[in-house]
């Protein structure tokens, strides 16, 4: 644990956080007061996202994933007939 006075952590303030990241740091005043500054991390998922209104319902999009699918077996056949009549 450091101990810096609260005007060494106005000035040096880049390197307070940066010691905080490592420690648990106190800032004393010259009252009395001691503040402690601890580093806070925060855990979220990748796959936490924000959502967005829609008027699309669930069958509209699957309709849509369907047909996306569809088209891309089409064009994998395509792609097979064209690579089979260069041949």
């Amino acid at each position: 644990m450091r101990v810096f006075t609260y005007s060494q952590a106005r000035q040096r303030l880049s390197a307070v956080l940066d010691t905080a990241r490592k420690e648990e740091v106190l800032i004393k005043r010259r009252g009395g007061d001691t503040f402690s500054l601890t580093y806070k991390t925060t855990s979220k998922s990748p796959f936490d996202v924000p959502g967005i209104k829609t008027s699309a319902t669930t069958q509209d999009i699957l309709d849509a994933v369907k047909e996306s699918r569809s088209r891309g077996a089409e064009q994998s056949a395509a792609d097979v007939a064209d690579s089979a009549a260069e041949q």
